[in-house]
């Protein structure tokens, strides 16, 4: 069955980088929409950035654009997020989620989702 995990979360300084990955295993994701989500105590899950990679059309969150992108490696059916000059404010539990189709923009509701990861968490510090 298709599985995600999420590894690479951690505790860093303001204005440091990180790179969270998603792997996912049982299936290829050609032609699936994949997302980077977080939610922190007391939020709601929120869309961080999607992917999707039948056309490599990428989306981010107003909150986080210019400072995180999203990336892949084909061959190892891996997803990254690259976050640079993290503030704390960007703490949270970031998962991963993937959905067969091209339905692939921020707004799309997160039950649309087949796929969860466990999340990591990552926690920035001031």
């Amino acid at each position: 069955q298709v599985q995600l995990v999420e590894t690479g979360g951690g505790s860093v300084q303001a204005g440091e980088s990180l790179r969270v990955s998603c792997a996912v295993s049982g299936s290829p994701v050609g032609g699936w929409c994949m997302g980077w989500f977080r939610q922190a105590p007391g939020k709601e899950r929120e869309a961080v950035a999607t992917f999707y990679t039948g056309s490599e059309e990428t989306e981010y969150a107003d909150s986080v654009k210019g400072r995180f992108s999203i990336s892949q490696d084909n061959a190892k059916n891996i997803m990254y997020l690259q976050m640079s000059s993290l503030q704390p404010e960007d703490t949270a539990m970031y998962y991963c989620a993937a959905r067969r189709g091209k339905l692939c923009f921020l707004g799309t509701p997160l039950p649309l989702y087949n796929y969860w990861g466990q999340g990591t968490q990552v926690t920035v510090s001031s």
